[in-house]
């Protein structure tokens, strides 16, 4: 048995509750810092990329680039350095040179100018296509399709796609980075695309995992399937293993460079985040914008995300002017407004701007000046922006191993749009909260939170059930929805949930849908006569719609009901559209109950899930009140007004800010946005960490000092209206 398996097998053994989406990797890693990483990671604040194209030396002005760094106050670059195309000298076999290079060193030279600036630079590397010269000497590096075809790389068919787990990447791609960093001594190497172009069937890949699992290569994607299983684990141990190698060998060169793998995300990412935020000094969110139906609040989730894992160590947020479509028109320009939107959700959720620009010849310029806005503002407010710690009570659980193991093809539908659902109607309710990752629900990393939101978190083990009953044993809350807990980490259902007592439920053995037509009814308490607070503002409504798939349950211990389900009845024909009086009765559509010196909320339905798909007002209302009703405390920001907003709330050294993003627009949900639609004033209220006391509030966007009253901890003030984006910044003695 290969040693890497043994370690794997010893480690399984010793925890049930680690990483790699399941039992694995996680404990060859440090913990999560409290403290931002040392070195330079945390202080650039304000990133640039230009990503030289082939035809790029000699055909560019290198000045032109520096005198807009210059005027946006730009910190940190990162600069296409080599991989695919090499733009310096390279002396590494089959390294491919740019046809244009010539006797020029179009990357040294520009590093060199950025380093003269102050820059932090960093080197970017592609690792996953070569040239015919790298198949005609090395077949062996080519990825390989599961017919036993070598695969061409599908946009330019001058290249091949490479096998990122095999010697491409840990010998060749390692000589580059070996020779990159020896030569210029840059601040990192940050590499694309380094994990593959998906499941590669060469020659070594095989090997590998057959010395790893004893089996075959699988041919199904299924999560339950054996060798698939397998697959997925030893694809994580084998990426780590390159990403540790690749650390290793820069820093013999360089102990103060560090490799930065393009990494990353939330539940559908392929590399345990876990993992990855405590591998990683700092890292870089690349989500360059949004196409189809994709909201603005997406890149402020991917703040939360990364920073669930990552602590307080920097993440820069990736943007394009370009168009992130399928089409990938990569040399036009988005509208004005869709980037400020798009880069300002970020901010306003810790991300540090970093602009992309492919190709240095700028064809389309409409994009400079807006950037340049954004930064320069940016520049101007960075104390403001430079955070200690968001202030949320409220954290939304994502699970990369309920998306690997129980979503598996159906991950998105199963376990991203439940999650997307309740992200949305907490941007509704304008409740400040953070994303949650599965794998840190330890005290130390919860003990911010009053409440933990469950979006269908169906696979958890028996320990982190365990964590989560003792989250609400020590005073915390729990709202969770539909499967979650009814499976165990590897995507095995169980006979009964992991959190039935703290649910106050068993599982019936019965999960009922898609349903039509089906309905939750109101239930009134019956010693009080009234309806239960998670019923605000539904009381007139007799019943409202319930999710389309139900889990059935039967009540064990002290419980309230506050919804039943109304059994699903015809919708057609027309004259047969009434509820059977001889139907049996409806399953308990809503669960709430005090549990330790906590409060829980369980949801049987997929409320979640299918509000995503209909934006129900009502299921936004459900969702809200379970949220409020459970955290029952005074919230760290309260903001009154009409209009959609999605806010956060934070500390710096010496301040505190809250962030109002503007996403009233016919275009929040399918952009890019047309223009920007002010609305009236909001009244704000921010309450003040004890022990400190107010200097002074300004409006960051609209450079004023606004009247406010502060008693009993409570900074309370109106903002006349709001364009984009407005800040309003506490100074604190």
């Amino acid at each position: 048995m290969a040693s890497s398996r043994r370690e794997f097998l010893q480690y399984t053994a010793a925890t049930t509750a680690a990483a790699l989406f399941g039992p694995g990797v996680g404990a060859w890693a440090k913990s999560l810092p409290d403290a931002p990483q040392a070195g330079w990671y945390d202080k650039p604040m304000r990133w640039a990329q230009i990503g030289f194209a082939e035809d790029d030396p000699g055909n560019y002005d290198p000045q032109f680039w520096l005198d807009y760094f210059k005027r946006l106050h730009v910190d940190a670059a990162t600069l296409n350095a080599g991989g695919a195309v090499a733009f310096y000298p390279t002396q590494v076999p089959f390294h491919y040179r740019s046809k244009w290079l010539g006797n020029m060193d179009t990357f040294g030279d520009l590093q060199k100018s950025c380093r003269a600036l102050g820059m932090v630079v960093v080197a970017r590397t592609d690792a996953h296509a070569c040239h015919q010269d790298v198949y005609d000497a090395h077949p062996d590096w080519i990825m390989v399709d599961a017919n036993g075809n070598k695969v061409c790389h599908p946009s330019d068919k001058d290249f091949w796609l490479t096998c990122a787990l095999g010697p491409y990447n840990f010998e060749f791609l390692t000589s580059v980075h070996e020779e990159i960093m020896t030569k210029y001594m840059v601040d990192g190497i940050f590499t694309n695309r380094w994990a593959g172009s998906g499941m590669c069937y060469c020659v070594h890949c095989q090997k590998n995992f057959r010395d790893f699992s004893g089996m075959d290569l699988p041919r199904t994607r299924n999560p339950q399937d054996p060798a698939r299983r397998q697959y997925i684990v030893w694809r994580q141990l084998r990426l780590f293993e390159l990403w540790r190698l690749w650390n290793s060998k820069i820093q013999h060169i360089n102990p103060n460079a560090s490799y930065i793998a393009n990494a990353g995300g939330g539940a559908l990412s392929e590399l345990d985040m876990k993992t990855v935020g405590e591998m990683a000094p700092t890292l870089f969110a690349d989500r360059q914008g949004r196409s189809g139906l994709m909201p603005p609040w997406a890149n402020g989730k991917n703040g939360k995300e990364y920073r669930a894992t990552m602590g307080r160590k920097a993440i820069a947020g990736i943007f394009s002017m370009g168009l992130e479509d399928k089409y990938r028109w990569k040399d036009s320009v988005q509208s004005d407004d869709e980037i400020r939107l798009w880069v300002v959700d970020g901010i306003a959720h810790g991300l540090r701007p970093w602009f992309t620009k492919f190709d240095c010849k700028v064809i389309d310029s409409r994009w400079m000046s807006v950037v340049e806005e954004i930064y320069k503002w940016h520049a101007a407010n960075e104390a403001y922006l430079r955070n200690d710690r968001p202030l949320a009570r409220v954290g939304l659980v994502y699970s990369q191993q309920t998306a690997t193991y129980y979503g598996g093809e159906e991950a998105r539908a199963k376990v991203e749009d439940p999650s997307l659902g309740f992200y949305q109607a907490l941007v509704e309710a304008r409740i400040p909260f953070e994303m949650v990752h599965d794998h840190l629900l330890d005290a130390e990393h919860i003990s911010q939170f009053r409440t933990l939101i469950l979006p269908n978190i169906a696979a958890l083990s028996t320990a982190q059930c365990k964590q989560l009953g003792d989250f609400v044993e020590r005073g915390g809350s729990v709202v969770a929805t539909f499967e979650t807990s009814l499976y165990n980490e590897w995507g095995v259902r169980q006979p009964n949930f992991g959190l039935a007592s703290l649910f106050g439920v068993n599982y019936a053995g019965k999960v009922e849908g898609p349903m039509l037509n089906s309905y939750l009814s109101l239930n009134r308490d019956p010693s009080s006569g009234q309806y239960h607070p998670l019923l605000k503002d539904l009381e007139n409504s007799v019943r409202f719609i319930n999710g389309v798939n139900q889990v059935a349950v039967t009540p064990i211990g002290e419980g309230t009901y506050p919804l039943q389900v109304v059994p699903t009845y015809p919708d057609l024909p027309m004259e047969e559209v009434f509820p059977r009086k001889d139907a049996a009765p409806g399953q308990l559509g809503a669960i709430v109950r005090q549990a330790g010196k906590g409060r829980v909320v369980y949801l049987p339905g997929d409320i979640d899930r299918t509000f995503w798909e209909t934006l129900n007002f009502d299921q936004a209302r459900l969702l809200r009140n379970a949220v409020l009703w459970a955290t029952d405390e005074p919230a760290p920001l309260i903001v009154v007004g009409k209009g959609i907003l999605d806010v956060s709330v934070w500390t710096q050294q010496q301040s505190m800010t809250a962030h109002l993003v503007n996403l009233t627009n016919p275009m929040m949900m399918k952009g890019p946005i047309r223009e920007i639609i002010p609305i009236t004033a909001q009244r704000v209220s921010v309450r003040i960490p004890a022990g400190r006391k107010v200097k002074q509030v300004h409006l960051l966007v609209a450079g004023t000092k606004p009247d406010y009253i502060n008693e009993n901890g409570l900074v309370q003030l109106e903002v006349p209206s709001i364009a984009l984006h407005e800040v309003v910044a506490i100074d604190l003695a």
